[in-house]
């Protein structure tokens, strides 16, 4: 084998080994598990706001059905209201999302003043006794 075909091998070889290094972290399967739960929500948040609450604000607007917002510029249509659809999706999304964001730091919160949570003198007591114990040891 030619220098370069060996330089292209250890190259070659040497990508593959920071790929798997990179598959094996435990972050990416949390992303991965994070995509796909976020796809599967946003479907959800899609007919909430298609199927219920966009068909309640057009009935409180008078019957106003926000898919048949149409303007037309010449032979182009543009369907301003699905993209009114679409910032109400949004929106609903980014609220859910600050809810259980606020919701976890609330819950590591908790944990963290459980773990912070002062000794009782007795357990010092025991601790100093036994830090002697090793000393004179």
């Amino acid at each position: 084998m030619k220098k370069s075909t060996k330089d292209e091998i250890k190259k070659l070889n040497k990508g593959v080994n920071e790929f798997k290094e990179f598959i094996s972290r435990g972050n990416v399967v949390d992303m991965a598990v994070g995509v796909i739960i976020g796809g599967a929500f946003g479907k959800i948040v899609t007919s909430l706001v298609n199927d219920i609450l966009m068909p309640l604000i057009g009935t409180v607007l008078g019957g106003l059905d926000f898919t048949s917002l149409v303007l037309k510029v010449g032979n182009a249509k543009i369907a301003y209201g699905t993209f009114i659809q679409s910032i109400v999706d949004f929106l609903i999304i980014a609220f859910c999302i600050f809810v259980m964001i606020k919701l976890f730091e609330k819950l590591k919160r908790t944990e963290e003043k459980e773990e912070e949570a002062p000794k009782e003198e007795y357990i010092i007591l025991l601790e100093e006794i036994r830090d002697l114990l090793k000393k004179e040891n």
